[in-house]
């Protein structure tokens, strides 16, 4: 091959970004060698760990990234199924390049869906396995706390599950409008003085039957507790940062029968299904064909575009915390 260097992020210590170059490795028999389209900052989880926020304490250095679309640009002999410039989609990182074994890759049909949005598959990923906790049935009324990027997804696969309606709450203005864009049926702010009188008109009198957890904030944990109806679910889908003290068992979980779900990705197989059992991969493969078949709307939610080698950039915009940052793709292997 005439390129001989990649790059990629790498992150040398806390706070601090960098890229740095790496020899494109040579590929054995079973082995296929990918050339990054793009890849999907995860903000909520890169960002705590970056900086080292509670129960996020990082390793440096460190190389961050999971959500992967790339092209095969070389495979080895024993390697079948794939052929040079098949799209595909993997949990690999902030790369330019790397290798896989066939297993490990994911095929996205190239006509169909842009790479920019087949990215989001594995983010969505995530927020599938945690709607999927709540068990929603059809007509049950679901309230997603926080419009970042997690609860977005959530949003809308709660109301792909049969959710209705679904009530978005969120601090952020800007975040209520994308909310209402994508098809929420309700947007709250939960500083406003009449929220609990606008969330109860909205769930019939009765509270959300369903209540997902998208920031991790111990006061929006609180605030999900409370408002929960009922016999509600409340799933816990952002990874929570530091402890949550200001929790009345008895009164907000314990008399109202609450049942309470932890919904991180970790603690499910990548593959392997059973029955009543989706794994990584089963949800993965259904994202991609809920985004190219158009029932899953991601564009909305890209707010930047960054090509790989100002990646340090795009993540000082992270650390900064701008409520506007959501989606930020990071282009590679392009002209600019």
């Amino acid at each position: 091959m005439d390129l001989i260097k990649g790059q990629r992020v790498i992150w040398p210590s806390r706070a601090k970004v960098e890229i740095e170059e790496f020899d494109l490795p040579i590929i054995k028999s079973d082995e296929v060698l990918i050339a990054t389209e793009c890849t999907l900052i995860s903000p909520g989880t890169e960002r705590a760990f970056l900086l080292g926020l509670p129960n996020a304490q990082g390793r440096y250095p460190s190389r961050p990234g999971y959500s992967n679309i790339g092209k095969v640009v070389e495979f080895g002999k024993d390697v079948s199924g794939y052929k040079v410039g098949d799209r595909v989609a993997t949990t690999h990182g902030h790369t330019s390049h790397y290798v896989a074994t066939g297993s490990r890759l994911l095929k996205v049909n190239s006509s169909e869906v842009a790479a920019e949005e087949a990215v989001f598959f594995n983010l969505g990923a995530i927020a599938l396995q945690g709607v999927r906790k709540a068990s929603i049935e059809l007509g049950e009324a679901a309230l997603v706390i926080g419009q970042g990027l997690i609860g977005l997804l959530a949003l809308q696969l709660a109301r792909l599950s049969g959710a209705v309606p679904v009530i978005a709450a969120d601090l952020t203005d800007s975040r209520l409008e994308l909310s209402k864009q994508i098809g929420a049926d309700y947007t709250l702010n939960p500083e406003d003085t009449d929220f609990s009188e606008r969330l109860s008109e909205a769930s019939m009198g009765k509270g959300p039957v369903v209540v997902i957890e998208a920031t991790g904030h111990p006061d929006a944990i609180s605030t999900a507790l409370t408002v929960a109806g009922w016999s509600a679910r409340v799933v816990l889908l952002a990874s929570t940062r530091g402890e949550t003290p200001k929790v009345n068992f008895y009164r907000d979980v314990h008399k109202k029968g609450l049942v309470i779900y932890g919904a991180h990705n970790s603690i499910r197989p990548r593959q392997e299904s059973s029955a009543n059992f989706w794994t990584s991969e089963d949800d993965s493969r259904l994202m991609l064909s809920l985004i190219t078949q158009k029932r899953f709307n991601v564009a909305p939610m890209i707010s930047h575009r960054v090509p790989g080698h100002d990646a340090p950039k795009a993540y000082q915009l992270l650390m900064e915390w701008n409520p506007e940052l959501l989606g930020v793709v990071l282009q590679w292997n392009t002209d600019n």
